[in-house]
């Protein structure tokens, strides 16, 4: 398995961006999570994530990573990626 960060973003309070990544192989099996960086803050959740695709073509995918911030403060965030079957 292999691991990486895509990109860092941020998402201004109480809102929700999209982005996207394009041109991954149509055989790899690819797990996307996200994980907030920053502010650091026990409590409650603080970022939702939802993963959309699209077919570019015969061989490489889209991905349409959307991230909510579920808190009051601008929140910096990782888009972590995992290749499972590289």
């Amino acid at each position: 398995m292999r691991v990486g960060v895509q990109f860092t973003g941020s998402v201004p309070a109480n809102s929700t961006r999209r982005w996207f990544t394009h041109s991954w192989p149509q055989a790899w099996h690819v797990v996307w999570y996200c994980i907030p960086k920053s502010p650091v803050r026990d409590g409650p959740a603080q970022l939702e994530w939802k993963i959309k695709v699209c077919r570019q073509s015969s061989t490489r995918i889209k991905y349409f990573i959307e991230a909510k911030n579920l808190s009051n403060r601008t929140l910096q965030f990782e888009a972590r990626y995992a290749i499972m079957n590289r």
